[in-house]
This record gives C-alpha cells, structure tokens and sequence, in this order.
C-alpha cells in the first residue's frame, strides 16, 4: 500500500481543511473550491447534491478490497481508445459477488448515498497514473439519479462544470432525457452511455472537490444532471493552488437503477 508522509502536500491540504472545518462547523465546504460567479439557490443545491466523507473506509479496509479486486483487475490491459472517449488510460470491470467483509463495506455505502437498493453489479474503474477521465455525464438510461465511489489508493480532483441546461438536460426521474443538439435526427434519445456536452470554464461557474484517499463521493440530483465531471489528469492535478499528487486510482462505484 502507498503511505503518505506526515508532511505531503494532501495531508496539508486535510490538516487546514479540519482547522476551519473546527471554525466553520463545515468540513464538507473546505472539500469543495467554487469558482465562478455561482447563482445563490444553484450552489445551495449543488452542496445537498455532491457529497464527500473523508475515511469512510480505514486503511485495513482499503487493503481488503484492493486485494480482491488486484487478482481479476491485473489480467486486463489499460485501455487507451475508449469506445465514447471519454476515459484514457483505464481498465474497468463489474463485481457482483463479494467477499462478506466488503459486502459490509457496501451495504455502508448503499445505507449512506441511496434511499434504496443499489445496482447487483459494482463498477470497477482502475486508473493509471497517467490516465484521465475527461468532462462527461453519465446517462440516465443505464442508472438512476444518484452514484457513489470509494477511492483507493491515490488522491485526486474532481471538476464539476455546468453545462447549458437548454443544450442538454437530463430529467431527474430517470426518463430520458432531451436529446444533445449533437446527436442526428431521429437517433434513439439518451442512447450513449456517457454524454460529453460542452461546458466552457470561460464565463461559467464550476466546483473542484477534494477526493482523498479511502473517502466516498456521492453525487446526486443536480450534481448529477446539470453538470460535466472529471478526474483531472496529473500534470492539473491541485486544489486551491496546492498540487494534489495523483497515482493509479482505484474507484469502486455503486449507482441504483434507472
């Protein structure tokens, strides 16, 4: 397993994130840098919406499932031409048995993040150091409105943009959603797994969220629809100005049904 060093930049970064969480009452808003000029009523939702718990697994449980997932992951080849380009440098696969002690981890997860049941296949998405994942949404037509992930084995940012809500817009209800501006005539609505609608920095607002090591994201309703996310490749790889290094990354994602 990867240890950090007391004096790492994330450690830092988490240390300062707890000394105004202690002022603030609030370590969920230290997590999360906003920029842009945010509408009040769109940031007040998209706080209910993106979610992170930091140690939501401990280290002994992070080596747990790190070593079930290592002996099907290692077989497969990191994948560089992704079928939708949306993900470079990544292998992937789906799990829906598991050992009881990370069965317990999961029903944690579903407990937290879903009302409900979760989807019986887990996503497994392995990223290579220099892997990235590029701006995109996730359809609702393959999984409903809310995704959780666990991050093993590196830190990371992630990039929340808002698009234009009248190119595209997807339902909160799990229906279908318009169809992008980008797709032909008469094309099966919402039928790509991931949307990649454009979703300028210049004169827009965005949020960049902390994901550390061992924590769990849960991102739901607008976070969910209204906008782009991204893991943001090593070399833009910071938040708030400090660098955020990112190795291969583990994310074991749990979503429920459309």
């Amino acid at each position: 397993m990867i240890i950090l060093s007391k004096c790492s930049p994330i450690r830092q970064i988490l240390r300062r994130c707890h000394r105004q969480a202690v002022e603030n009452s609030s370590k969920q808003a230290n997590l999360t840098a906003y920029l842009g000029k945010w509408p009040e009523k769109e940031q007040q939702e998209f706080r209910q919406h993106m979610r992170i718990i930091t140690d939501f697994i401990s280290e002994t449980e992070e080596q747990q499932l790190h070593e079930e997932i290592e002996p099907y992951i290692s077989r497969l080849r990191y994948e560089f031409d992704h079928w939708d380009d949306a993900i470079h440098g990544f292998r992937e696969t789906e799990r829906k048995k598991w050992f009881p002690q990370n069965r317990e981890i999961l029903e944690r997860v579903r407990q937290v993040a879903f009302d409900g049941a979760i989807m019986p296949y887990v996503h497994i998405l392995d990223l290579a150091p220099d892997g990235v994942i590029k701006p995109h949404v996730d359809s609702t037509r393959y999984c409903g409105n809310t995704i959780s992930g666990i991050s093993l084995l590196s830190d990371s940012v992630m990039r929340l943009v808002r698009t234009d809500a009248q190119r595209y817009q997807q339902k909160s209800s799990g229906t279908a959603a318009a169809e992008p501006e980008s797709e032909s005539k008469g094309s099966e609505p919402d039928a790509a797994y991931r949307h990649q609608p454009k979703a300028s920095l210049e004169n827009n607002f965005y949020a960049d969220l902390l994901l550390p090591r061992r924590s769990l994201y849960i991102m739901s309703h607008t976070a969910r629809y209204n906008f782009t996310h991204e893991i943001l490749a090593k070399e833009q790889s910071e938040f708030q100005g400090t660098p955020v290094p990112k190795t291969r990354r583990i994310s074991i994602i749990c979503r429920n049904e459309p």
